[in-house]
Order: C-alpha cells, then structure tokens, then sequence
C-alpha cells in the first residue's frame, strides 16, 4: 500500500532542498520506502504567518484530501511558543477534518541545521551545541558552510547538495537532532502504527 505524504513548508523555495531528501530517508528507516512525499507549492506559503493560519491550512487538507498524511514544517525561530501554537494548530484542523492527520513541527532553530547535522566535515572550532542553540544559524553557520564547499550558486542555496548528504546520514542528523527530527519520526511511527 502506498502512502501519500503531502509537505507543507512556510516558504517551499528553499526548505524543500533539505526536508524532502531527509523525509524520504525517514520514511525508509520506518520501513515504508515506498511513501510518496509531495511539496504543497499551490497554494504558495509566503512565510510563518500564513504556514500557522488555521484556515489556510484546512484549505489545503480540503483541496488534497486524496493524501493520507499532512506535514507541516516550520522553523521555531527562537520562538519558543512555536510547539503550543502547532500544537492548537494540530487540534484545529481535527476538528475539521477527523479523518485526515496534520502532524505540525518545527525545526530546532531552522530548518538549514538539519542539513548541517549529517555533514562529517563541518569546521573543527564549531561545536554541535552552539548550532543547535544559536537562534540564527542559518546567517552564522549554513551560509558560511555552504559557501566554504562553493554551493552558494546552486539551486536552494547549497541546500541541494546539503540536503541530500545529511540524508545519507539520517542515523547521525536524528541523533543530532532528537528535539525535533527524532520527534517527528516518532509521531509518524505511532501514527502509521
């Protein structure tokens, strides 16, 4: 049986470069390698406000109700009400719609970690824990990463080539990243189950 993901990203433009080549990995490692995962690019998300609007939300779980299972990723910014509110945004859209599943997370502070988190080569002075804790680590350390490997031109903004790296190291970017990767895959796993 297949199952049908459908990915919705507060701006897929650039975010679906890392997200999807890990989700992909995710799904394998719970042993459903044959989940088809799909970017919502219509309608387009222009940013966090639209991405948490409960109705912009139902909207889409409307228009694609042909999917089993609805994502919603977005980066916690420092902000650190952002679990409740996806949390409220969880509830919402079961009352709507109690036959489909939203499962809402954000990424531990942005989503351009999760690409760092599976590189073996990132520079020795950097340490795991600052990453993980800077509220802007895409300014600080994704950027001046990917321009170090030359990846800045690429389509995503060196998160092409990043993305699907980490992915190559799922085991490592879920060990890095138990707030949020290791907690997605678990609530996955037990909805699946």
């Amino acid at each position: 049986m297949s199952l049908n993901v459908m990915l919705i990203l507060e701006d897929y433009r650039k975010d679906q470069y890392v997200i999807v080549p890990i989700l992909r990995k995710m799904f394998e490692f719970l042993g459903k390698p044959q989940a088809k995962v799909r970017v919502c690019m219509d309608p387009l998300i222009g940013g966090i406000n639209q991405a948490l609007n409960l109705s912009e939300i139902q909207n889409i779980i409307a228009r694609y109700q042909m999917f089993d299972l609805f994502l919603l990723i977005v980066d916690r910014d420092g902000e650190e009400s952002r679990c409740k509110r996806l949390e409220r945004l969880e509830n919402e859209s079961l009352k709507s719609f109690p036959t489909k599943t939203l499962l809402a997370e954000h990424a531990w502070q942005e989503i351009e970690v999760w690409a760092l988190a599976g590189q073996d080569d990132l520079p020795s002075q950097w340490r795991w824990k600052e990453i993980r804790d800077e509220r802007d680590p895409k300014e600080r350390y994704f950027k001046p990463f990917a321009e170090s490997r030359g990846l800045e031109n690429e389509p995503g903004e060196g998160r092409t080539t990043l993305g699907k790296e980490a992915a190559l190291n799922y085991t490592r970017v879920r060990s890095r990243c138990p707030e949020d990767i290791e907690r997605l895959e678990i609530r996955i796993r037990e909805w699946l189950n």
